[in-house]
C-alpha cells in the first residue's frame, strides 16, 4: 500500500481510503450486508488501507435521518481492528439547530462507533451559506473544544459549494486540518475542483478525494466511444483504474475514497495503489482524460451521482432512478424502459408537484424539476 501525508497533522494515511456510504446491502439501503461488508473491510485493513470513512446519515432510508452506517462501521471495527485504523466521520450540520446540538451529536457518534474518540472529524456538506450559519452557532469553538477534550483529533470538513467559497471558508478557521473535496477527470472545475485542490494544499491542508469515480459512473457504463478510448492504449487498464489514476497522480491528495461494495473492486483498487504515485502520469496518458471527458460531457443530461440526499421526496418521486434512467437514455441513445432502468420506477416524474425541496438538499446543485421532465418526456408512451 502507498502512503501519503495527510497534510501537515504528522499522519500517513492509505492513499485508498474506504468510503462507508455504498456498503452491500440486503435490498435496501439500511439493510447492511453485515457478513459481506464486515469481510470487505477486514479484507482492505490486512491489505493495509488505514482510513475508513463514515457519516451520521449513511445508509438511512430517510434523507436527513440518522443511518445505520456508524453503528455497523462500530460493530465491524471492533474486537481490535479500531487499533488499526483511523477514522473519520461527520457533523451533520445539516440537523444542527443551535450550539448544543453539536456536542449531542458527537457524543452519540462516539457511541455509535464505540469508540472514545474520531481521528478526523469532518463538518458535512459545507457551502458559503451553510459555514456562515454554522460559524454564527459557533462550531469553530466546538471544533477547538472537542479537540481539548480528546473526542476528536483532527478537525476538517467536506465541501459542496461553489469554488469562490472554497478558500474562504478554509482560511476562516485556523483550525482545519484537512478538507473532502469531489474530483475527478469530469470535476476538474466544478465546486472547488483543481484550484481549490491546489489551495488547500498549499495552506498545508490534508485532501480527501470523495467521489473519484462520479458515483461509479466513470468505472462502467460508458458508452463505447469513451470505453474504446482507454482500451486501445498498451497500458491495459480498465476505465476504473484510468479514473483512480488521475486522482493519484495529484500531488496535493492525501487519499481517496472509494465505496467498494464488493471483493472484486476492493483487489482492483488495492492493486492500483500499490503504484499510482503522484507524477507518472505522461503527457500522452494525460491527454487520454480531456478526450474521455469531451466525449461523455456531450452525452451525459443529469450529473446526479446517486447520493440520495433528495429522498425522501415528499410525493414519493424516486429521483435518483429516474435521472439515472435519464442518463442511460441520453447515453445509450434509446428510451427502452428495461435497459435504461425506468421500467422499474415505482414513482415517477409524472407526481411532481415543483415544491423544490429535492434542490435545496442536492449537492451537486441539479435543476432537478427541469430533469424530471425531460424524463417524462423521454419515457412517455405512445406519445402522451
Amino acid at each position: 500500500m502507498q502512503y501519503r501525508n495527510m497534510g501537515n497533522t504528522g499522519i500517513k494515511v492509505s492513499a485508498l481510503g474506504f468510503g462507508c456510504m455504498r456498503l452491500p446491502t440486503l435490498g435496501a439501503p439500511d439493510r447492511i450486508d453485515e457478513e459481506a461488508a464486515t469481510r470487505l473491510i477486514h479484507r482492505a485493513i490486512e491489505a493495509g488501507v488505514n482510513y475508513f470513512d463514515t457519516a451520521w446519515f449513511y445508509h438511512n432510508t430517510m434523507a436527513g435521518q440518522m443511518g445505520e452506517g456508524e453503528p455497523f462501521v462500530g460493530r465491524a471495527l471492533s474486537g481490535g481492528w479500531r487499533d488499526r485504523v483511523y477514522l473519520a466521520t461527520k457533523l451533520p450540520q445539516q440537523s444542527v439547530k443551535d450550539s448544543e446540538d453539536m456536542a449531542g451529536f458527537l457524543a452519540r457518534q462516539l457511541e455509535r462507533l464505540q469508540t472514545d474518540h474520531i481521528d478526523f472529524y469532518l463538518v458535512h456538506g459545507l457551502n458559503g451559506d451553510s459555514w456562515d450559519r454554522m460559524r454564527d452557532l459557533g462550531v469553530r469553538e466546538f471544533l477547538d473544544s472537542a479537540r481539548k477534550r480528546g473526542q476528536i483529533r483532527f478537525a476538517g470538513f467536506s465541501f459542496h459549494g461553489t469554488k469562490e467559497d472554497f478558500p474562504r471558508i478554509v482560511d476562516d478557521y485556523d483550525g482545519w486540518a484537512f478538507s473532502q473535496i469531489q474530483y475527478n477527470y469530469m470535476d476538474t472545475e466544478y465546486q472547488a475542483g483543481r484550484a481549490g485542490l491546489e489551495y488547500a494544499a498549499g495552506k498545508g491542508l490534508g485532501l480527501v478525494v470523495m467521489e473519484p469515480l462520479k458515483g461509479g459512473r466513470l468505472a462502467r457504463g460508458l458508452p463505447l466511444e469513451v470505453s474504446s478510448v482507454f482500451e486501445k492504449r498498451p497500458e491495459g487498464w480498465s476505465p476504473a483504474e484510468w479514473a483512480l489514476r488521475f486522482v493519484w497522480n495529484e500531488p496535493g491528495v492525501s487519499l481517496l475514497l472509494s465505496g467498494m461494495n464488493d471483493t472484486a473492486q476492493l483487489e482492483e483498487n488495492l492493486r492500483v495503489a500499490e503504484s499510482a504515485a503522484p507524477g507518472s502520469l505522461t503527457a500522452d496518458q494525460t491527454s487520454v482524460y480531456e478526450a474521455a471527458k469531451m466525449t461523455l460531457q456531450s452525452r451525459i443530461k443529469a450529473d446526479c451521482t446517486g447520493c440520495r440526499y433528495c429522498q425522501p421526496c415528499p410525493q414519493g418521486v424516486e429521483i435518483p432512478e429516474i435521472l439515472a434512467a435519464l442518463n442511460a437514455a441520453s447515453i445509450w441513445d434509446t428510451n427502452d424502459q428495461w435497459l435504461t432502468g425506468y421500467a422499474r420506477v415505482k414513482c415517477g416524474p409524472e407526481l411532481c408537484i415543483e415544491c423544490g425541496l429535492c434542490e435545496t438538499m442536492c449537492p451537486q446543485g441539479l435543476p432537478i424539476r427541469q430533469h424530471l421532465k425531460e424524463a417524462a418526456a423521454a419515457f412517455a408512451k405512445d406519445g402522451q
